[in-house]
């Protein structure tokens, strides 16, 4: 693994201390940091604790199963997860996709199983992640182009401005100030709006 590159911690929970102890250390071997439960209430709070790029979690555990781990996962965190299953069941695998795993593993795994499937599934996570950010920046962005554009339609009303026009006299009235085009903008449908909230009888 390149140096410089961030270790990815993975968290591990299965109540088969083998296998668990198995999976460890071929993430470790593989260059991965592991976190190991053996049950779904201490694997959890690790994964609340120290946010692990990838959750591996056994569907089936006494006490709080996989599923349970993962729906509060959902709820208190972004962190991504797949499911280890000894079952090859589609109503399982239906379920698991449903609680919106990344990835799902059928038992016995090996190490040529494990590490494509980790791979596979963290980069879906980052692809998720990156949608994720993409849309709050998209969000922000329409928000801001919302109130340009209204800005721009209330100095077409209030000077009989063509669109054109009025956007230049925003954008001056922004560059005078030396500030953003948006921040102007909403700046401006603000006193508009308290100047018509006053005015109302």
């Amino acid at each position: 693994m390149n140096q410089v590159e961030k270790v990815r911690t993975i968290l591990v929970v299965d109540d088969d201390q083998m296998l668990l102890a198995y999976l460890s250390e071929v993430l470790q071997f593989a260059g991965f940091e592991v976190l190991a439960a053996n049950n779904g209430e201490e694997g959890l709070a690790l994964a609340l604790e120290h946010e692990p790029a990838l959750a591996l979690l056994d569907i089936n555990m006494p006490g709080i199963s996989g599923l349970e781990v993962a729906r509060n996962l959902r709820h208190e965190s972004a962190i991504p997860f797949m499911f280890l299953s000894s079952l090859d069941d589609m109503e399982i695998v239906k379920q698991a996709t449903k609680y919106g795993a990344v990835g799902y593993l059928v038992k016995p795994v090996n190490h040529s199983q494990l590490l494509p499937a980790v791979t596979a599934a963290l980069a879906r996570a980052d692809d998720i992640r990156q949608l994720r950010n993409n849309e709050v920046s998209l969000t922000t962005a329409l928000d801001a182009g919302r109130e340009t554009s209204m800005a721009v339609g209330l100095l077409m009303l209030r000077f009989r401005l063509n669109r054109h026009l009025a956007f230049q006299k925003l954008r001056d009235q922004a560059r005078a100030q030396r500030r953003k085009i948006s921040d102007v903008a909403k700046d401006m449908l603000q006193e508009h709006e308290a100047h018509h909230t006053v005015a109302k009888p």
